[in-house]
């Protein structure tokens, strides 16, 4: 309550034009405006005070705001704040970035599946440069990230091949000519963002972290007891796919086509494993073998046997041919196996139904 009087205060001291001013970028302008846009400007300072920060950071459409706040917060008796400001991105839909519009942005904690999907949706016009989100991207967070390391497209031979950049300058004028297209520039931003992004997702795995961003920002879903529920992005790092060695094999008891193996994965004691080998791959190419095991399956009965993962295999397009994947030399067992888009934590158990 205090604050807001405050803020009344203030808009009271600084009049009609001084705050319509210094919300004249973040707040609708209209011919008689509401009492709430009048009293934002104010807020926003106050929120200075009030948080008990000494800067504050934001785009450079926030700067009459800041300029409020420097000339009337010593009115009030408090000090002034330095003030930071960076360029605007433009959104990914073609317009400004906003929090309102979930695709127009990428969040700090949105996984790869949803970078992709988000980019892949972005607004991306051949030749545009002006109004580009995604070459913004590239200039603002993308090339600072990169530092010395060039900046580079794959693709195949016949669409061009593989091209790099050391510069922000010389990928737009690439892009400018045409010579790189605009599913080009998606592909190439998608890779770096969740490069970016991996490190900060994997520190936003704690539980602490994960329960302040629930109260923070609840998530939406369907309601129910535990109230609201938000499914996770389907993507390969809910899979947990570990190292393993084969310490031990022999036929199943009751069943020809399948393997009982004990399988190292880094924990107290080997896993039983079932595995439908036995016509494909010999015994003794398996034994002592360096594997890719699935650990987070819900363990399941298999010819009287509970089988606590899968191996990873491949196979020809008839089934004739099985070849289980190994893993180079020198790897532990208890490794978890992943790529560059794999920026989250695995789930404890997959769900088979989802």
């Amino acid at each position: 309550q205090r604050r807001v009087r405050e803020a009344v205060v203030s808009t009271q001291s600084t009049g009609d034009h001084d705050a319509r001013k210094a919300g004249a970028e973040v707040v609708k302008q209209v011919a008689h405006p509401l009492l709430s846009g009048l009293l934002y400007p104010g807020l926003q300072a106050l929120d200075e005070e009030y948080l008990g920060v000494d800067a504050q950071f934001g785009g450079v459409d926030q700067r009459k705001i800041f300029m409020f706040a420097e000339k009337y917060l010593p009115s009030l008796g408090y000090k002034k704040r330095a003030h930071l400001m960076n360029p605007m991105i433009p959104g990914l839909t073609g317009d400004k970035m906003s929090s309102s519009e979930p695709d127009s942005k990428i969040d700090l904690i949105d996984g790869p599946g949803v970078v992709k999907k988000k980019i892949n949706k972005a607004f991306c016009e051949p030749g545009n440069v002006t109004n580009n989100g995604l070459l913004s991207f590239a200039e603002y967070v993308i090339f600072p990230y990169l530092g010395e390391k060039a900046f580079e497209i794959k693709r195949k031979p016949e669409h061009g091949g593989d091209v790099s950049f050391s510069n922000f300058a010389d990928l737009r004028d690439a892009f400018a000519k045409e010579t790189v297209y605009p599913l080009d520039l998606k592909m190439a931003v998608t890779t770096y963002i969740n490069m970016l992004l991996a490190p900060i997702i994997s520190e936003f795995n704690s539980k602490e972290l994960k329960k302040l961003t629930s109260q923070a920002y609840p998530p939406e879903g369907k309601a129910g007891k535990g109230g609201p529920v938000v499914e996770r992005e389907i993507d390969l790092s809910r899979v947990d796919i570990r190292v393993g060695k084969i310490v031990e094999i022999g036929p199943h008891p009751d069943a020809d086509s399948l393997y009982v193996e004990q399988i190292d994965v880094g924990e107290d004691a080997p896993r039983t494993v079932i595995s439908g080998l036995r016509h494909f791959v010999p015994e003794d190419q398996l034994r002592d073998a360096l594997v890719a095991v699935v650990c987070n399956l819900k363990p399941a009965n298999m010819r009287g046997i509970k089988s606590q993962g899968m191996l990873l295999c491949a196979s020809d397009k008839d089934h004739k041919t099985v070849e289980v994947l190994r893993i180079p030399k020198g790897s532990k067992p208890g490794e978890r196996i992943t790529g560059e888009s794999f920026s989250e934590a695995p789930d404890a158990q997959l769900n088979p139904k989802k």
